[in-house]
């Protein structure tokens, strides 16, 4: 069984970040592709440690997928992705 993510990846100072969503685990490397690959391994050491618990599917729910049938969950769908800005005051 699979299940989606949609990953962000910003740079602060020498270092990369990738922030997976909806499942909110997050990881770093130096370049885009090893936070890339880093956030993907953080994502199946998160499912793991979750199933071996036997919380994965509450924290799956919580995060907002649903389950189709036995064997597919569904993200959340994306309505919008987009950089906003806000004023800091003096």
């Amino acid at each position: 069984m699979n299940i989606d993510y949609t990953v962000q990846i910003w740079k602060e100072g020498n270092q990369y970040i990738a922030h997976a969503m909806p499942l909110d685990v997050m990881s770093s490397g130096k370049t885009p592709e090893e936070a890339k690959w880093a956030v993907k391994e953080a994502i199946d050491l998160f499912i793991a440690t979750a199933k071996e618990i036997g919380t994965l599917n509450d924290i799956l729910e919580e995060c907002g997928y649903r389950r189709r049938d036995v064997n597919e969950l569904i993200s959340p769908p994306w309505i919008l992705l987009e950089k906003q800005q806000v004023e800091l005051a003096a």
